[in-house]
């Protein structure tokens, strides 16, 4: 595989750097097992669920054989005793990993961690990022504003994404709209070590939404999904969610904050009320087209129902197909003899200066061509769109390999943070500059090989390109 290591798969001990959003009712066990028999890593979403069901679910997954998976409540939008059991729950199943979600409750964190249990948070901001660090959480995930479901991130993924990934010293996961390969490369290459699937995962064969919110998402655009708080009851104010567009979203049924109740649905007995945050499930039954529609804006690229294993395999082929062209020459070593292994060694052995900084310099420099490129893309004004512009994704390949280059020049050392790179300067023309002069003290023939194919690609870019 030429997937970069990742410190997230390896604390989650998963294979694959992906990973299955704790979806309110949708990530059952099935679908977490599927995850998890495909090499990535699942979260159960048992928001608000009681603790019999949570119990349930994780037994499934350990009769399946599964030891590695986790569990997202949300504690801002759980009542306290349920909130207070699930916990207890949590604690006396020994789950290995517990996710939360909206405001930080530092004492649940606190508590899970002192069981010996990996907190993960999902963050909306860089404060709250340094916030969840500082409480003792192990992996944070940077939800930007283009995710599905209830969306604490105001800001765009691209943006946000690389601050927060600079503002931590712990492993950082992006959320919001991920769907392909190229937004994995991308994400990486911004500083993420993997990505969070919803939406992509919702419509699959494992997952528990009902069939008439997969077709739904099927016929869906990203310009089909919108930001409303319309869909509030059994949450916190002020907690807006990306949904597909329908009478709700655009008032005909109605003020959504009036005091009277209408009931549209049930599920095993519970009502299910016109603007709840409930979503269509196998379980229920009612008017599903006026319930929340959760859909993310990379939608637009999802376009059957598979198996979550094919999801997840075609994620990662269309990852390897973008890397493999700054990743060939890797393992083009030339040697001068069976016994020779100059090509393979390091610079110093081979008398070179210490290249680090060098490709640490550029890797900052591709990454900043990288986030101007990203902004080229985007149209500012449209609230709706995938979180990230296909044709960079070619760019965000070069620029996460130069990224892996300067890890393995450092020899396992810690890299120091990315340097200040202005944005005000060509980026293209800076990089060609630094290529210039590094390939020629490069005596290892397939690092230079790999440099000297960046500054090809560049160039082939022209100079009226947004890099």
């Amino acid at each position: 595989m030429t997937l970069p290591d990742s410190p997230a798969c390896n604390l989650l001990g998963s294979k694959l750097p992906l990973v299955l959003a704790g979806m309110g009712g949708v990530a059952r066990s099935e679908l977490v097992a599927a995850v998890t028999t495909a090499g990535g890593f699942g979260f159960l979403g048992m928001v608000r669920e009681p603790p019999k069901l949570i119990e349930r679910e994780v037994t499934r997954l350990r009769e399946l054989g599964h030891s590695r998976f986790g569990v997202n409540i949300i504690p801002a939008s759980t009542d306290p005793a349920l909130l207070e059991r699930q916990v207890a729950t949590l604690i006396a199943l020994a789950v290995p990993v517990v996710c939360t979600f909206w405001t930080l409750d530092q004492q649940v964190t606190r508590r899970l961690r002192d069981a010996g249990i990996m907190v993960v948070h999902q963050v909306g901001s860089v404060d709250e990022a340094i916030e969840a660090v500082r409480s003792g959480v192990e992996i944070v995930i940077a939800q930007g504003r283009e995710a599905g479901g209830h969306v604490r991130g105001t800001r765009a993924i691209r943006d946000l994404l690389p601050e927060v990934a600079d503002a931590v010293n712990i492993p950082v996961l992006a959320a919001g709209g991920m769907a392909t390969g190229a937004d994995l490369v991308t994400a990486m290459a911004l500083g993420a070590s993997g990505i969070v699937l919803g939406t992509a995962l919702m419509a699959t064969e494992e997952s528990f939404a009902h069939a008439y919110h997969k077709q739904r998402l099927l016929a869906a655009e990203a310009d089909d999904t919108v930001l409303t708080s319309s869909f509030h009851i059994n949450w916190p104010p002020n907690a807006p969610t990306r949904v597909l567009k329908s009478a709700i979203t655009s008032g005909a049924r109605g003020d959504p904050h009036a005091s009277e109740r209408t009931v549209i649905g049930d599920e095993e007995g519970r009502q299910i009320y016109l603007f709840s945050t409930d979503s269509p499930l196998r379980s229920m039954t009612g008017d599903f087209e006026s319930m929340a529609l959760y859909a993310g804006t990379g939608i637009g690229h999802i376009t059957a129902i598979t198996s979550a294993t094919d999801r997840l395999t075609q994620i990662v082929a269309e990852a390897e197909t973008l890397l493999a062209p700054a990743t060939a020459s890797d393992e083009q070593v030339e040697l001068a003899s069976s016994v020779c292994y100059a090509g393979e060694m390091s610079g110093a052995y081979m008398g070179e200066a210490d290249l680090t900084d060098d490709l640490w310099l550029l890797a900052a420099q591709m990454r900043a061509a990288l986030r101007t490129a990203l902004a080229h893309g985007a149209d500012p004004s449209a609230s709706s769109q995938p979180p990230f512009a296909a044709k960079s994704a070619t760019l965000a390949s070069w620029a996460l390999q130069m990224r892996r280059l300067a890890a393995r020049e450092s020899q396992g050392a810690a890299l120091p943070p990315h340097p200040v790179i202005s944005g005000k300067l060509p980026a293209q023309a800076l990089i060609l500059q630094a290529l210039g002069g590094l390939i020629p003290r490069i005596s290892r023939p397939a690092l230079r090989d790999q440099l000297v194919q960046l500054r090809l690609f560049l160039e082939a870019q022209g100079p009226a390109a947004p890099v």
